[in-house]
């Protein structure tokens, strides 16, 4: 079943208007038909808009509503991926996981150790592109909502950013013990928000760890080898998937 993402406005009580880039998607590449079925999500309640094809035009699509499927397809906790800016292209693999392991947000952090230097016409393009793969990254695992990139941020307004959070995760590779980590993801409730903090290639300054703990992180273990930037938020959200649903 093929999913696609309208504005609100799109979806008017039985009747559905696709336009836009999916409109030669749907029409050319996936050559689809009237009756073909599709499924539809505004990105922001969630809910599945179940539709069937009733004509084509130039520039849009016309569907009629067959059914709304409500099943939660979120996480129960919203869960905010705070990634030190990586080297190269890994943001943009970094980005398409996170969405389809559940992250409703990821803010991309310029940390002390980050190699990557960005300007404010830099970040602002990288940030549009990183948008777009995760809006094809939650077209393609289903997602309800298109998880939002942020601008990117210095560590202190990361840090602000992520104050009134009621988790605060950051994994160290100085942090010991992993039943701190289990209990602390193990006491997570629903509609709680989590804050999950990523270093970059060279890890954490110290000064960076003292002022998360500063403002109520808690320094955790992923075990007890290294993990790569790229690896360890995906690792901490697998685990965050696991253990939040049902």
């Amino acid at each position: 079943m093929y999913q696609f993402f309208v504005e609100p406005g799109q979806i008017q009580g039985n009747r559905a208007v696709i336009r836009g880039n999916d409109v030669n998607h749907i029409k050319n590449v996936l050559r689809m038909k009237p009756g073909d079925e599709i499924s539809l999500s505004n990105g922001t309640d969630g809910k599945e808009y179940r539709v069937g094809i009733v004509s084509f035009s130039e520039d849009e699509i016309e569907c009629e509503l067959r059914f709304i499927k409500e099943d939660a397809v979120e996480l129960p906790c919203q869960v905010y991926l705070f990634q030190g800016l990586p080297k190269g292209d890994k943001m943009e693999l970094i980005v398409q996981k996170a969405v389809e392991l559940g992250a409703c947000e990821i803010i991309p952090v310029a940390m002390v150790r980050s190699v990557v230097k960005l300007d404010d016409k830099k970040a602002a393009t990288k940030v549009k592109r990183w948008q777009t793969i995760a809006e094809a990254a939650a077209k393609q695992s289903k997602r309800g909502k298109v998880p939002t990139v942020h601008e990117v941020l210095n560590f202190k307004e990361a840090l602000a950013y992520a104050s009134s959070m009621e988790v605060k995760i950051l994994p160290y590779e100085l942090a010991e013990g992993m039943e701190k980590t289990r209990e602390l993801i193990k006491s997570i409730r629903p509609g709680q928000r989590v804050a999950v903090f990523i270093g970059p290639e060279g890890g954490f300054d110290t000064k960076e760890v003292a002022l998360a703990e500063e403002e109520d992180f808690l320094p955790v273990t992923l075990g007890r080898r290294i993990l790569r930037t790229e690896t360890a938020g995906m690792a901490l959200l697998s685990v965050l998937m696991y253990e939040l649903e049902n």
